[in-house]
């Protein structure tokens, strides 16, 4: 297929260094920041395999910069495998989801990258649009829902099963709450907890359910409110959002959103705070609990060598607590005594099958028990419900078994929203 020429931006030839902390700033740079960057090979991984990564070509597409914890993340992750494997790597930072994200990956692939991954739920459509454009390149997408029903060879979704990492930071807010109720901080029918939430998309139902549920699993009484903001990305909004949830008589805080807005509205009151994707004790020493993340460092390793080696990438790659993919942060200052074993031993359950996040008898929905539920798996333009995915006692969610990308968007009791705008 003869290839549309693209008109290149000037490529910086620049070595990423160790990137910067999470900022204040949630203005946007123009489309298109670039950063290159040749990876010195280390001694130690020369021979064959560093043969092979030399072939290995990557660029990737961020929807912010470092000043995103979300972004950050991935940044951090994509710097970390390139620099180990020895791969030149092309960095796109603050890409909208839009047409600004075909026109980079176009760039990209005119530019001799031959593995390019785009960090965002809103870049997919413009992703799979270069990807049927270039057929010679594999193009990753994080979070996405569609490659399973495009059947691309060249166009993959990653994800990793996070609600198992939220599920053990909200075994720490849980053990937080009772040292609260044990010191006569609050009484246990205080123990409300509050989240600011991006958008109403499954990925962030499945996000604070399973924070809450990791919660009570510890903390019987506790319940918790919900609040968007309609963005991922907005500290002021995001602020806000935890003043008011704050003001709403909420004890803690935790987040699906990128800004360090709900942390420093945390630290300000004195209010403890579960972050997400990377830790804010330096910002907040006196109010961080622990933050869960995923470490793209592993999918981006596979997905790589995959291209170095002539291999095919999974379509729908799904990581988890065992291959390194689901972390959580150090434990802050803020934490109660015996936070880390309960932590050891409910992540040693996970992995072994023993507990399931969202095990049917731990929850209802309008006050039943939630005994079948055809969730939308394959996503069509409908959204209508394809698969029973309640089965063995559990809800089973995003995986091997059906796609990466989650799906949970049942709303249980003990869980009030207090707007769904977005």
């Amino acid at each position: 297929m003869k290839k549309k020429l693209i008109s290149l931006l000037a490529v910086v030839a620049l070595t990423v260094g160790t990137l910067a902390g999470c900022g204040s700033s949630s203005e946007q740079a123009p489309a298109g920041n670039d950063t290159e960057n040749a990876a010195d090979s280390d001694e130690s991984a020369a021979g064959d395999e560093s043969a092979a990564a030399s072939s290995v070509k990557a660029g990737f597409i961020f929807l912010h910069d470092e000043n995103s914890t979300y972004d950050l993340n991935f940044l951090n992750g994509a710097k970390e495998a390139c620099e180990k494997m020895g791969v030149e790597y092309v960095v796109k930072t603050n890409i909208p989801e839009g047409q600004e994200c075909y026109d980079a990956a176009c760039e990209l692939a005119d530019a001799g990258c031959n593995f390019i991954f785009a960090d965002s739920f809103g870049h997919e459509d413009y992703m799979i649009e270069a990807a049927k454009e270039y057929p010679e390149v594999q193009f990753c997408h994080a979070t996405g829902t569609k490659a399973h029903t495009e059947q691309l060879d060249n166009f993959h979704n990653a994800f990793a099963s996070i609600y198992d990492g939220r599920y053990l930071a909200g075994i720490v807010a849980g053990m937080k709450l009772n040292e609260m109720i044990e010191k006569g901080d609050i009484t246990e029918d205080q123990a409300k907890m509050g989240y600011v939430g991006a958008f109403t998309y499954a990925e962030v139902i499945s996000g604070y359910t399973s924070f809450f549920l990791g919660a009570r699993s510890v903390c019987p009484s506790v319940t918790m409110e919900v609040t968007f903001t309609g963005s991922w990305y907005d500290e002021t909004a995001e602020k806000e959002a935890a003043n008011k949830l704050i003001d709403n008589g909420c004890v803690l805080i935790s987040q699906h959103a990128d800004s360090m807005g709900a942390p420093t509205a945390c630290e300000t009151k004195g209010v403890p705070n579960v972050s997400y994707n990377g830790s804010t004790a330096s910002a907040c020493p006196n109010t961080f609990l622990v933050s869960s993340k995923i470490n793209w460092e592993p999918y981006f390793e596979y997905a790589m060598g995959c291209v170095a080696d002539g291999k095919a990438i999974d379509t729908d790659w799904c990581g988890n607590l065992e291959t390194g993919s689901v972390e959580l942060t150090e434990l802050g200052s803020a934490v109660a005594e015996g936070t880390q074993e309960a932590i050891d031993a409910a992540k040693a359950d996970l992995i072994a099958g023993k507990v399931h996040v969202f095990d049917i008898s731990t929850f209802t929905k309008d006050g039943a028990a939630l005994e079948s539920y055809e969730a939308d798996v394959d996503t069509d333009a409908d959204y209508t419900p394809d698969h029973e995915v309640v089965s063995d006692g559990y809800f089973h969610e995003s995986g091997a078994e059906f796609r990466s990308a989650p799906y949970f968007d049942v709303q249980i009791d003990g869980i009030t929203l207090l707007d769904t705008a977005f």
